[in-house]
């Protein structure tokens, strides 16, 4: 079974399971492992930050938002979609340049760690195997930003309802303060912060791409279901980046965050 799947089935152990997963990757994470990726291996561009910086730039990002859904989603819905993702990215570009400029510090990052990449063939008891990476330097928060991001949306996509998304969002938040528990106060801010940018531009990437597909290109369960509740979803990242881009707590924005993403799994 994939870690989506055993989410899903075992919410009451996500905290356990997303932590497992993630410390399989203990060894990729450590400083000497960035002597591992050569020159020639670091493309930015296939970051989250890099993703987003390329979809939604100056020059075609505004046609590209005013297209989104034209061959999936309802007039209606569609008006809102674009409505607020124009307003999203505006807000999370601000925020690329204030947040993401905070961590010096990089290592070798997994990439493409999302819930379907992390297979248990032998149960969940025992070591995962890991699929499709996307290996890149970049910040510490990278890796488990895109876990995050992702799970929330399989969430968005399975819909499973008040209790499951209860225990889901918990491990979420239990396996972030796992991640905090040995960094400072200001620096725990600071990482929560980046968190929560690269978490939000992660789920517009994935979200626009599904939208942006033409109708006649099948989309995989998943993707279909994300442009089905996309309004849901926006409405989602519009509330947890508005907030972010008041400069609030961070701690008080990340506990809101966790809210928003429970009520979209209801």
């Amino acid at each position: 079974m994939s870690l989506a799947q055993l989410l899903l089935t075992r919410p009451r152990h996500s905290a356990d399971l997303l932590a497992q997963a993630f410390g399989e990757l203990r060894e990729l994470h450590r400083p000497p492992a960035v002597r591992r990726l050569g020159p020639a291996g670091v493309i930015g561009e296939r970051s989250i930050a890099g993703t987003f910086g390329r979809k939604f730039n100056g020059l075609s990002g505004p046609a590209y938002v005013q297209r989104l859904g034209a061959d999936r989603c309802a007039a209606e819905d569609r008006a809102e979609v674009v409505v607020v993702l124009r307003q999203v990215v505006l807000q999370l570009h601000r925020l690329r340049a204030r947040v993401l400029t905070q961590s010096p510090r990089r290592v070798l990052a997994y990439g493409d760690l999302k819930p379907e990449h992390v297979l248990f063939p032998d149960g969940p008891g025992q070591a995962p195997v890991f699929i499709d990476p996307g290996l890149l330097l970049a910040g510490t928060v990278v890796d488990a930003a895109k876990l995050i991001s992702r799970t929330v949306l399989v969430l968005a996509a399975a819909r499973p309802g008040p209790e499951t998304g209860k225990h889901l969002v918990h491990g979420i938040g239990a396996f972030a303060a796992a991640r905090m528990g040995g960094l400072p106060v200001k620096a725990r801010r600071v990482w929560l912060r980046e968190l929560l940018v690269l978490w939000l531009m992660d789920s517009v990437n994935i979200l626009t791409t599904y939208l942006s597909a033409p109708a006649g290109l099948p989309l995989p369960a998943q993707g279909t279901a994300l442009v089905e509740r996309a309004v849901e979803v926006c409405r989602m990242v519009e509330r947890i980046s508005t907030d972010l881009a008041a400069a609030g707590d961070a701690g008080a924005v990340w506990d809101s965050a966790l809210g928003h993403a429970q009520a979209v799994a209801a």
